[in-house]
């Protein structure tokens, strides 16, 4: 983790009225659409979120539903095709009332449009009730896409490391190549992963025509035996229970009653990841060196328990993946991050950090990374960017108060400059406390930090702490509806709405939308969604 250096009217009565919008209006092969949950990108001309009975009841498979809408509409997507060759169907899901979540990726020519995913959702009667994430249109017209691909995929991955400006070790995930459609182009998504001489997860766009590498982001944060239990002491001298595995007379830091394991590490101040299985001769915990794998082990426990008890979600990828995390990772390092597989704690310089595995709200924001890469996979740029880092605060401050050891609404401030009290990384409460801005007319518009990541999170985070708590920010009054809502609706959003290039206005869309679907359209719920990012100037 890193230090950080209006809108909708309600149509309650809109809606008594049955007027139509005006988008449904001209084209009633949109079917009965919601006005404040219609958006049209305005950069692409694309729908963007459209939500109501877009299609009638029907036995038809999901397929044949959702494509057909799409040729249905085809000019209103711009698509230059069929619907099935625009658009590849990646998953599908089903829950216990039969609602089916299926997520698409945009192609042509059956290349990845990067970063243009679609959610489509459809009810236990076969109706299309919404489809999120915006389309590039008219990609036949694409200059770019005319050319001749001339760079091979090898080349593409000798170019990104050659940029780096150092030689990567990596460990146990080898650089992979692949071709996408990037800015109306064919591009090379690189991706390297490594740990020496710095942590790294790299995504590298290097134009398949020139060979040239036209942007570049790094995803890291920068932040058999018997099952038995154990006791240990924390970072903080918080004793812990936490489940252990028990085998050829060691007590290992193996926890097997949760998915596929959650697996805690310790890499002796090494680089070399995971490091070795940490174990105890006895089930006590107590070594000065055991803290920080304790709370590791401990707080990756709770992460995992507030998903599933709270969302009915098995671990980051719904499936149960198992949980690595490593602590004395590197010396004085005064970082924590997930590296797209596993979880890496450093123990701090003891002036700035002290082992950042020790701030139960630091290890689920990490692990809210995971979450929302597994279902979301947002775009780490801009608003999207600042999106995910938002959600991994909200989440973050949630699992916190689901603990209820001391919660607060700051990020990180069990672990942040042990000598000065009462500071902290960020605040959701008041994000100006810490430099970032509470409000979408003072965000940050710069390229630093990848367009402001960790910055212009504080517009989110704000809204989310409005939704919760209430109050009156910039002349608008919001009426908290208490943290468990507000997790809720986030987390439905994430699941069934986020997509790859979400803004800020599609967030308070998509949020809205969730509030209507777990509460009723004219719910308070829905009502204090809006008031809050009106609040804090999204539209």
């Amino acid at each position: 983790m890193k230090k950080n250096i209006s809108a909708y009217i309600l149509i309650t009565a809109i809606l008594l009225l049955n007027t139509i919008s005006a988008f449904a209006a001209n084209d009633q092969d949109f079917g009965t659409i919601n006005d404040q949950f219609n958006i049209i990108n305005e950069k692409l001309g694309t729908p963007d979120f459209i939500t109501g009975d877009l299609t009638s009841v029907s036995d038809k498979s999901d397929e044949q539903i959702i494509y057909g809408y799409l040729n249905k509409n085809i000019n209103k997507f711009k698509l230059n095709s069929n619907a099935e060759k625009a658009f590849k169907i990646n998953s599908k899901f089903s829950d216990s009332h039969g609602t089916r979540l299926i997520r698409l990726q945009q192609v042509y020519n059956g290349i990845p449009v990067f970063g243009y995913t679609q959610k489509a959702i459809i009810d236990k009667n076969g109706i299309l009730k919404s489809l999120s994430g915006a389309s590039v249109s008219n990609l036949d017209n694409a200059v770019n896409l005319k050319k001749s691909i001339v760079v091979k995929s090898d080349y593409a991955i000798k170019t990104a490391e050659a940029d780096l400006g150092f030689v990567p070790k990596y460990e146990d995930v080898q650089p992979t190549s692949e071709l996408v459609i990037y800015n109306d182009s064919y591009t090379y998504l690189v991706k390297l992963n490594f740990l020496s001489p710095e942590p790294g997860n790299w995504y590298y766009f290097v134009d398949a025509v020139t060979g040239s590498v036209v942007n570049k982001y790094n995803k890291i944060e920068t932040v058999t035996g018997t099952n038995t239990t154990a006791t240990g002491i924390g970072v903080l001298g918080n004793t812990r229970t936490i489940n252990a595995t028990y085998s050829s007379s060691r007590y290992y830091l193996q926890d097997n009653t949760r998915g596929k394991g959650i697996f805690t590490y310790n890499t002796k101040n090494s680089k070399s990841l995971p490091g070795t299985l940490w174990y105890s001769t006895d089930n006590i915990f107590n070594d000065s060196t055991d803290r920080a794998m304790v709370d590791a082990h401990y707080n990756a426990a709770k992460t995992y328990d507030y998903y599933l008890n709270k969302y009915e979600r098995n671990s980051y990828d719904n499936s149960g993946a198992v949980i690595k995390s490593t602590a004395h990772y590197d010396s004085n390092y005064n970082n924590a991050f997930w590296n797209g597989s596993q979880m890496v704690y450093g123990d701090g310089d003891g002036s700035t950090f002290i082992p950042l595995s020790g701030g139960l709200d630091v290890v689920a924001h990490e692990l809210t990374h995971a979450v929302t890469d597994s279902e979301d996979d947002l775009v780490y740029q801009n608003q999207s960017g600042a999106i995910s880092e938002a959600l991994s605060d909200i989440f973050g401050t949630l699992v916190e108060y689901y603990d209820n050891n001391n919660p607060d609404w700051l990020m990180g401030e069990d672990i942040y400059t042990p000598s000065t009290q009462g500071d902290a990384l960020r605040s959701l409460a008041n994000p100006t406390l810490y430099g970032d801005p509470d409000h979408y007319s003072n965000r940050y518009t710069g390229t630093s930090d990848y367009g402001g990541v960790h910055t212009n999170s504080g517009i989110i985070n704000k809204a989310a702490y409005l939704i919760a708590n209430g109050g009156t920010h910039y002349g608008v009054t919001v009426n908290g509806i208490g943290n468990e809502k507000l997790g809720n609706i986030f987390y439905r959003a994430i699941v069934y709405y986020i997509t790859s290039n979400e803004t800020f206005s599609n967030l308070k869309a998509h949020a809205a939308q969730a509030a209507a679907d777990l509460y009723g359209t004219s719910s308070t719920e829905v009502q204090t969604v809006n008031a809050a990012f009106n609040a804090v100037g999204v539209n």
